[in-house]
Parts: structure tokens; sequence; C-alpha cells
């Protein structure tokens, strides 16, 4: 439907891929502290003609950045599997946009949607969950205030409830269909709803309501005390 994000929301193994940054600046900066504050080992190749102190200072902290300090060459493209052009000249960005998509190589222009191959979401993290937010890039102030909101109100004991399923996934017995079942029982108290009990997930599911319950009360206690 036209009135729909219709962007395909995917998780990078960005640590597998190697990434060319064009922009040593105040967006440079910006998109570089996003790739690693998300996988800090992932390699960054950072080519610009000059770079900010604190781009610097964050490059040194993370031995697999590269700074190459000149202009951008379209040879630069030959070692990149995804690009980010982060600078403040439109018409260098188009060069980039045009030179990538001849290798087909992904790629995001600062500021400059139309030109986009995907797009940096707002992300929120809690422990081992991680919740990534699109606004189509329609308004990022708007996805950066429901990240706000989502920090504030999930309860960082999600991340217990994670640990906690990992072990029960891996004691349950039965093919993959059963253990969707078993699974379903075991989370369903969270929800208020019923859901097949098999007698080998009684203990488990015992273990882990306890964990589930506290964890949504304490959302949906945070959701009540917000201000109208």
């Amino acid at each position: 439907m036209p009135d729909q994000n219709p962007l395909f929301p995917v998780f990078l193994k960005l640590q597998t891929l190697r990434v060319l940054l064009v922009g040593g600046g105040n967006v440079g900066l910006e998109k570089l502290t996003a790739i690693l504050r998300s996988s800090p080992e992932t390699a960054v190749t950072v080519v610009s003609i000059s770079f900010l102190p604190e781009l610097r200072a964050l490059a040194a902290r993370h031995p697999r950045i590269q700074l190459i300090e000149r202009g951008w060459l379209e040879t630069d493209l030959e070692a990149a599997d995804i690009v980010f052009a982060a600078t403040d000249d439109p018409a260098l960005h188009r060069r980039i946009k045009g030179a990538a998509r001849q290798r087909r190589l992904l790629v995001n222009v600062a500021d400059t949607p139309d030109l986009c191959d995907f797009y940096l979401s707002s992300v929120v993290q809690k422990g081992q969950l991680k919740i990534a937010i699109s606004t189509n890039g329609k308004s990022p102030t708007v996805a950066k205030r429901v990240r706000a909101m989502l920090e504030e109100a999930l309860p960082e004991e999600l991340d217990e409830v994670l640990q906690q399923m990992t072990v029960i996934r891996g004691k349950v017995a039965g093919d993959f269909a059963a253990k969707v079942k078993s699974l379903n029982a075991v989370t369903a108290e969270l929800a208020g709803g019923k859901a097949y009990e098999s007698p080998a997930t009684k203990k488990w599911r015992r273990v882990a309501t306890g964990a589930l319950l506290a964890a949504g009360g304490l959302l949906a206690s945070r959701l009540l005390r917000r201000p109208e």
C-alpha cells in the first residue's frame, strides 16, 4: 500500500564486510559513531581531505579503522562491500553513487534519501535485544523520539529473560514444531494467552514465567507512569 513503509528490515553482520566511509567532518563522525556503536569490530576505511580531531580520536580507539587523508578516488570502491557518502559536496555524492551502482554496491548518502539504497535506523538496545526504528527517511527526529521512549520504557531485565530463553530452548526436546509449541507455552502467560504445553515444558515454564512476568510488569508500570 502507498501509505506504508516499504523498506525491508534487515540486520547486517557488518564486521564481516568492508566498509568505505567518505567524509571526515561532522557527518562522517556521526556515521562512524553509529557504525561502531552497533558493530565495534567493523573494518572501516575513511577517506577525506581532512579529519575532525574527534573522528581521529574515535579511530584511534578502534584498530580496524583506517584513515586515508586525500580526496575520494573511484578506485576506493574496489576494496569496499558497502559505502557511506558523508561529505558536504552533493556533486561528489552523485559521482560516488553512480560509480557504486556500476559495481552493484549499496550506498547510504547523507541527507539525500533519493540517492540511498538503505537508511540507518534509530536503535534501541537492551543487551542482546536490538530494535531498529525506521520512518522511511521521513523524519529522523520522530525516530529518535520513539527510540528515547522505548529506551526508558523497556526494562534492563529483558536481557536476562532472553538469556533464560536460550537455555530453555536448548533443553526442550522434539522436532521443530514441537519446540515451537513448547516455547509458545513458556511465553504465553506474558501475553495473557494460553498455549499447548507438553509435560516436558512444565519445569521450564515455571523457571521462565517469573522472569517474564516481572519484565512485563515493569514495562507496563513504566508506560503507565509516563505523563500524558
